[in-house]
């Protein structure tokens, strides 16, 4: 579904990654991961169109994507849920939702989708009146996840979805995570929390200072000496 083929992204003079390649193949739930500044999030934003790399191919189910913009690259069918999670605070849930629902073929659906991620999300039914700015860490996040399916991609890009969230509700969204694969959904997630992730993940990608130093199953790298000494303290 996805190929990227020996990336060098810059920020200015400042290179972030260097020759970076991997694939995802449709179904999977892939995992990036990696210490912080490593260069994961620069992985997804150039995926995404906010980023351009300077050298290499970025192919999505076929096509060349590697000089869109954003929003080409979300009509193709990639949805980004950015670290942060970058909602609108000043409107409330529903009108989120219905912000991740603009394009013409999921504004179609919006009714199926909303009844879908109500399934998924209760508590964003319960809180569809209430300004996103009010929610509690995990349900902003929540709201993040949903707002992105709204779009009804083939290809989900998650950027830390546990930053900043309390340990419970860490094993709740990675949870939710699984249950999106498990219903057919690809997903591509960047995450700190190697030990969470890995146990979940098909294939993983270790990414050290902006190049891969690793690749295996998630339980491969979950069981690598080097990840267990430099990464879990084991």
């Amino acid at each position: 579904m996805l190929q990227v083929e020996g990336i060098d992204v810059f920020y200015g003079a400042f290179q972030a990654l260097w020759g970076v390649s991997f694939e995802v193949q449709g179904g999977e739930l892939v995992a990036i991961v990696g210490s912080n500044g490593a260069g994961k999030t620069t992985i997804l934003k150039t995926i995404s169109g906010l980023l351009h790399a300077r050298a290499g191919k970025i192919t999505f189910l076929g096509e060349s994507i590697g000089d869109l913009p954003p929003h080409r690259i979300v009509e193709l069918g990639i949805a980004h849920i950015p670290e942060g999670r970058e909602l609108f605070s000043a409107l409330t849930v529903m009108e989120n939702l219905r912000m991740g629902s603009y394009l013409p073929k999921a504004k179609k659906a919006r009714q199926e989708s909303l009844d879908w991620v109500f399934s998924l999300f209760p508590v964003l039914e319960e809180r569809k009146d209430q300004l996103a700015g009010t929610l509690s860490g995990g349900e902003q996040q929540m709201l993040a996840i949903a707002r992105g399916l709204m779009s009804k991609p083939e290809l989900l890009l998650l950027d830390e979805p546990s930053l900043g969230l309390a340990p419970k509700i860490v094993l709740t969204v990675f949870e939710i995570i699984k249950k999106l694969n498990q219903e057919g959904l690809t997903i591509l997630v960047v995450e700190q929390h190697i030990q969470h992730i890995l146990g979940i993940a098909h294939r993983a990608y270790l990414l050290e200072t902006g190049r891969i130093a690793l690749t295996g199953s998630g339980k491969d790298l979950l069981g690598n000496d080097y990840v267990r000494e430099a990464y879990l303290g084991l």
